[in-house]
């Protein structure tokens, strides 16, 4: 074992034993939900070593765990708790609705004030008609099946790390794996890569390389540019992916390429629709044919919708002759009266200048983690280049890489590798991470050192800004952050 190995896996003993100490509540409540749950958890993304942390109760921006500890939330439910946890507008809302009864296995009014305002607000991204959903994951459902029904093709054109839901995940090894089965790159190492096993649904997926134009181009002209291709779906900045913000040159060119093999270009905004007033898209001068989003639009609730052009959306007319293309979309809760009332009041909670101020806190802590990176030589250079206009691409053997100005073959060639430890992020979406062979582990200690400081975060480093986060919340949040960098800077810059 290394010593860099063995000097983070100590680190990680000692902070697993010290969280451990401090929550045998959360111990106990998880070992004896083992007996009905499979490894105690029903939701893959909250599970951590050694044991999940247990929440009792929330307010605002503060959740309280089963061991009665305060910390601040910097997670906001992976991007769908913009409003934090006991917005007033929306309770009452809620409470209204309570008192109205709920399942009225009918029409209501409030879905089609719901959608009256979604094609107002997110009309420059393209969306003349909407439909809703229950979760984000559905509406990717039914678009992709949307985009299939319109073109009569099959493959769909998806992007290395992108993450659509349950049934649409495509982490690296899983690309690896698809460009060595198909003829892409090569294995540089000789090794087998994993073969991980997806929930995914079984659609002619084509697998491309994030933000690599040149390499993109050419899967398509070998696999998808035969009257074959579908829809191209992408999400503007990855969430699952690390908070990797697409280049605008790679957006408009997977517009023009949709545009010229008459695919769909389907735009995932079920997070980075909270990045912009009228979707994260529109800010950038592109118009998705369909765009889905999610729960933060429902208020908080059990939410997702999908919405684009006029044509398209017309398909799910149920007034439509049977001859007629027609397609099909009941779904028990998809005017659920909860998340429609809690919408409506949400949209007007969450306007321009919230949009606006969330992510000038997203931009403080990037700005202030990065310049602690560059201070402790993280980052090679005290340079700009890494606050502003720096963009991840991924290539055929797995690796990401930097380039910085224009998405050129030549730029792309000169990548550099990633720091040992980064921020990426857009606005009020970022995430810390950590690269390299001992990376996880690097991530698990990141996620207990902010624990321990009483900042709540996913475990892969995630952080979801809301709108009851403080200044004074940044700051704590910037100052853990410092703690750990550090406290482990001779090991991070080896």
């Amino acid at each position: 074992m290394s010593s860099s190995r063995h000097y983070v896996d100590s680190a990680l003993q000692k902070a697993h034993q010290t969280y451990q100490s401090r929550n045998p509540n959360s111990a106990k409540i998880h070992q004896d939900a083992s007996q009905y749950l499979p490894g105690g958890n029903t939701r893959t993304s909250l599970y951590t070593q050694p044991f999940p942390l247990i929440i009792t109760s929330a307010r605002g921006s503060k959740l309280t765990s089963a061991d009665g500890h305060s910390y601040t939330d910097f997670l906001s439910e992976y991007s769908a708790g913009v409003f934090g946890h006991s917005n007033a507008e929306i309770a009452q809302a809620v409470k209204d609705t309570l008192q109205r009864g709920w399942n009225y296995g009918a029409e209501n009014v409030y879905e089609k004030q719901l959608a009256r305002k979604i094609v107002d607000r997110f009309g420059p991204s393209g969306v003349e008609l909407v439909r809703f959903t229950n979760s984000g994951t559905e509406a990717n459902t039914v678009a992709i099946g949307a985009a299939i029904a319109w073109t009569g093709r099959k493959k769909v054109l998806v992007f290395s790390g992108a993450y659509h839901g349950s049934t649409f995940e495509f982490p690296m090894d899983f690309c690896r794996r698809w460009w060595q089965r198909h003829g892409f790159g090569s294995n540089k190492d000789g090794q087998q890569v994993y073969e991980m096993k997806t929930l995914n649904l079984p659609h002619e997926f084509v697998v491309a390389p994030f933000n690599n134009i040149a390499k993109t181009e050419h899967i398509i002209k070998e696999v998808a540019a035969h009257d074959n291709l579908a829809a191209i779906l992408i999400e503007p900045v990855q969430g699952s992916g690390g908070c990797r913000p697409a280049s605008v040159e790679f957006l408009r060119f997977l517009r023009d390429t949709a545009d010229r093999l008459g695919a769909l270009l389907v735009v995932d905004e079920v997070m980075t629709s909270r990045l912009s007033f009228s979707g994260y898209i529109s800010s950038l001068g592109i118009k998705a044919d369909l765009i889905t989003f999610g729960k933060w639009i429902g208020g908080g609730m059990s939410f997702g919708a999908f919405g684009g052009r006029r044509d398209i959306m017309e398909m799910f007319n149920p007034a439509r002759n049977a001859e007629e293309d027609k397609l099909i979309h009941p779904g028990t809760y998809n005017n659920n009266i909860f998340t429609m009332s809690a919408g409506v009041v949400g949209l007007d909670i969450f306007d321009a200048e919230k949009v606006r101020n969330l992510n000038l806190k997203g931009d403080t802590i990037k700005d202030g983690v990065t310049r602690i990176l560059q201070d402790t030589d993280i980052y090679p250079r005290r340079q700009d280049r890494f606050l502003e206009d720096v963009i991840e691409f991924d290539d055929f053997d797995g690796d990401t890489h930097l380039y910085k100005g224009t998405n050129s073959q030549s730029r792309l060639a000169e990548g550099e590798p990633l720091p040992r430890m980064l921020i990426s992020s857009s606005g009020s979406l970022l995430n810390v991470k950590f690269t390299g062979p001992n990376a996880e582990i690097w991530q698990g200690l990141y996620f207990h050192h902010m624990l321990e400081r009483g900042v709540y975060i996913a475990s892969r480093g995630f952080t979801p800004l809301n709108i009851e986060l403080t200044d004074a919340d940044v700051e704590i949040y910037i100052s853990a952050a410092r703690d750990f960098i550090l406290q482990h800077q001779f090991e991070l810059t080896r």
